[in-house]
């Protein structure tokens, strides 16, 4: 254990976190995403897992440390319902009120067709299984930068 560390966040997660740079995005998915097969294809090339936890603690844990990146619109992506553009799940606005809390009120979720976001999810560094049920609880975060201390 550490001290002021989400207990979620295991250590090869941790160490996913630290070895991405600015621009490189980081895949929360739900259970039924094919996670393992989109996983592959990434830059990490292998699955994280957080078991146990739902998407939305995920994102707790994930964004406690990990800045969304401030130079693009996109930093935080989610897959849109099929056949509804502009639905708005709850897990959806759940995970929008944990970016909140970490960046403000600056970062709105961009919704992202399915297929996709399959593609643009084997195109990021890293994907992080949860045990999210809910439907269309698939998210990507686009990692920032930390200003110097002035």
């Amino acid at each position: 254990m550490l001290k002021n560390i989400n207990p979620l966040l295991n250590p090869d997660l941790l160490q996913v976190l630290a070895a991405m740079g600015h621009g490189d995005s980081l895949v929360l998915c739900d259970a039924n995403f094919p996670a393992e097969s989109v996983a592959r294809k990434t830059s990490h090339g292998s699955l994280l897992r957080m078991d146990g936890a739902n998407v939305v603690e995920a994102a707790n844990a994930v964004l406690s440390l990990m800045p969304l990146d401030t130079f693009i619109d996109d930093a935080a992506q989610c897959m849109e319902v099929v056949g509804e553009p502009d639905a708005q799940p709850i897990v959806k606005q759940e995970v929008q009120a944990v970016i909140n809390q970490y960046e403000g009120n600056g970062f709105i979720l961009r919704p992202v067709e399915r297929f996709a976001f399959y593609e643009k999810a084997s195109a990021s560094y890293a994907v992080l299984a949860t045990s999210e049920r809910r439907f269309y609880g698939c998210f990507i975060f686009t990692k920032g930068v930390i200003p110097p201390e002035v």
